[in-house]
């Protein structure tokens, strides 16, 4: 008999009850080191006393009003947002997959308004993710995801990742843009270098091409600073944010500079919640927290430090680690042994992590950890390796 609950997910029989900061309890009273966020979605911890604090008081004025009507704390929390990143323009939506559902149409609609309806397909690589839906799981073009929901959404094209010859190399007159991941969250923690993300833009400015960049998974603090795309350098046309955005609270946004946004005038888009009272609340508290003096070295500083350990703990059990990947605190290990097995042992010892592709385990803590949490996270990763048995 099917479950009340869909069964769309493989999940673990662990059931939490309450957080706090960089734990989680389970209803049977066990205490937990989340090293997963909720997938890099619980940026600041569990039971931010400030980001309680910014939602009650919001919960006592207006939850909604629809976006028939001026939002104030949307206009403050999308002119913030101008002024820290490259974008002229946002648009607030609910999730990850609803920002690059935007993005995507952002980047055609250009193309249109500018006279060229044929252009519309985009270039994105191989093993990215960027969301559940139709079009971003054609996206994506993962044939696992996309198995059994018949034909794919036209429109996408896909190359090898990192590689800026097979890129070019796919560029037509019907192409509209390229979609990137500045590391591959879901595929496994691939990084390309500095030098492709440069490539791209170079690519993209050369043959009129839209850049957009997801940075659902990678944006607010993730890597180390509040936006990954600032550590190349290189600016988007069009970019995707949600998870960390509101700290858990769903909320979703697509960034876009004033060119790139052309097209989207009154009715060419829309969403019901997206940017509602609420979750405004909290996003604009997230944003104050993160812009304050010294949050960005802090993590920097801890994710050297995480990094470091990890390097050292792969060396150990090389039977174990093939070698420690990824960025600021968007990190991990590929592993010699099955991923899931380690999750499931980790998770046994008191630390929750997160499973990727190439056989990849994730550490994706809150941005707020301290030192303290580093050396307790890789403790049980040792005591792991250390008494592992197949």
């Amino acid at each position: 008999m099917i479950p009340a609950v869909m069964p769309t997910y493989a999940r673990n029989e662990l059931t939490f009850e309450r957080g706090e900061g960089a734990y989680l309890f389970a209803t049977d009273g066990r205490k937990y080191l989340d090293f997963a966020s909720g997938v890099a979605v619980t940026s600041l911890g569990h039971a931010h006393p400030r980001l309680i604090a910014a939602l009650m008081a919001q919960a006592q004025k207006l939850w909604h009003c629809s976006n028939l009507f001026q939002v104030s704390l949307q206009k403050r929390m999308a002119q913030r947002l101008v002024e820290a990143s490259f974008a002229d323009t946002v648009f607030f939506c609910n999730s990850g997959a609803e920002a690059m559902e935007c993005a995507i149409k952002v980047a055609r609609k250009y193309h249109f308004e500018n006279g060229h309806p044929e252009r519309y397909r985009l270039i994105a690589c191989t093993g990215s993710f960027h969301g559940r839906t139709l079009a971003t799981l054609a996206a994506a073009g993962n044939e696992k995801y996309l198995k059994g929901f018949g034909p794919p959404a036209p429109g996408f094209d896909h190359v090898a990742y990192g590689n800026l010859d097979a890129m070019r190399a796919k560029v037509g007159p019907e192409t509209a843009g390229i979609i990137v991941e500045l590391v591959q969250g879901e595929g496994g923690l691939a990084m390309a270098p500095d030098s492709y993300i440069k490539g791209l833009r170079a690519l993209c400015d050369e043959f009129g091409l839209m850049l957009v960049f997801d940075e659902v998974q990678t944006g607010m603090g993730r890597t180390g600073k509040l936006f990954a795309y600032e550590w190349a350098g290189v600016k988007p046309d069009v970019m995707a944010l949600a998870k960390g955005l509101a700290g858990g609270f769903p909320v979703g946004a697509c960034l876009a500079t004033e060119k790139a946004a052309k097209g989207m005038s009154a009715g060419s888009h829309g969403s019901t919640f997206g940017g509602n009272p609420l979750a405004m609340a909290v996003a604009n508290e997230v944003l104050t927290i993160m812009q304050e003096p010294g949050f960005f070295p802090r993590i920097e500083r801890v994710a050297a430090s995480l990094r470091k350990r990890l390097d050292g703990l792969a060396k150990s059990y090389p039977k174990i680690f093939v070698e420690a990947r990824g960025r600021g605190l968007l990190t991990g290990f590929k592993c010699a042994v099955v991923n899931t097995d380690m999750v499931d042992r980790l998770r046994q010892a008191g630390l929750l992590t997160v499973a990727a592709g190439e056989n990849v385990v994730r550490l994706l803590p809150p941005l707020i950890i301290e030192e303290s949490h580093v050396e307790e996270a890789a403790g049980i990763v040792d005591s792991v390796a250390k008494a592992w048995k197949p």
